[in-house]
């Protein structure tokens, strides 16, 4: 077969009956379906297979038979097929000259420049794009200059979760959850030494807990 010239992403649907192809943009992959183009030797192959179901005999054998020579000849239809799927499924994209791309006129072609929009971009897209990516930068920066963390005492001893019940918190003096305080450590309610959290008693005066 002559070397076709067209998209290099195409898949072959051709089944039994016939041929059938899809080819895509070479850029963003939207596709065009080939008219589908029958058998002669497949539809009377399958003609034969199923009235052999019901008689058996030589009609069966045949179409078996038949299997054999679609086979044969599959190469030579599949490439005509195929020639004549490429040459129906040119009218439907745009040959970049550029790069070499078989692109979609809807969304990949710069009409204007007669380039595929990976070559010549639309400079209205590109504008736009251009315009949404530094409005992002911008309030990055915007928020950059902002403290977002005004309340935050990051002197203060930060705790995750309640050292009673395990609760997850987000600050306060007591847990949501249980009420217990939330301070790593308190002191002795008679002698005013240092308690852990967990301490049941004081381990100065063995005072408990108040």
């Amino acid at each position: 077969m002559a070397m076709l010239q067209f998209t290099r992403n195409y898949t072959d649907r051709s089944n039994d009956q016939g041929f059938q192809f899809e080819f895509y943009c070479d850029k963003c992959s939207n596709g065009h379906m080939s008219a589908f183009e029958g058998s002669a030797l497949g539809m009377a192959s399958s003609f034969l297979k199923a009235a052999g179901s019901f008689f058996g005999g030589a009609l069966s054998r045949a179409a078996y038979a038949g299997d054999h020579v679609k086979d044969a000849l599959r190469g030579k239809a599949w490439d005509d097929a195929y020639g004549n799927a490429v040459n129906e499924a040119k009218k439907h994209f745009k040959h970049c000259t550029r790069c070499g791309h078989w692109v979609c006129p809807q969304s990949c072609w710069n009409e204007q420049r007669g380039l595929c929009e990976a070559c010549a971009p639309n400079l209205a897209e590109e504008a736009a794009h251009i315009q949404s990516k530094v409005a992002v930068e911008q309030t990055w920066d915007k928020a950059r200059k902002v403290d977002q963390v005004e309340n935050l005492d990051m002197k203060a001893q930060r705790m995750a979760a309640c050292p009673h019940c395990n609760a997850s918190i987000e600050g306060g003096k007591f847990c949501p959850e249980c009420g217990k305080p939330l301070a790593a450590k308190s002191s002795c309610g008679k002698c005013g030494a240092e308690m852990a959290a967990k301490a049941k008693f004081c381990p100065e005066c063995g005072t408990a807990r108040g």
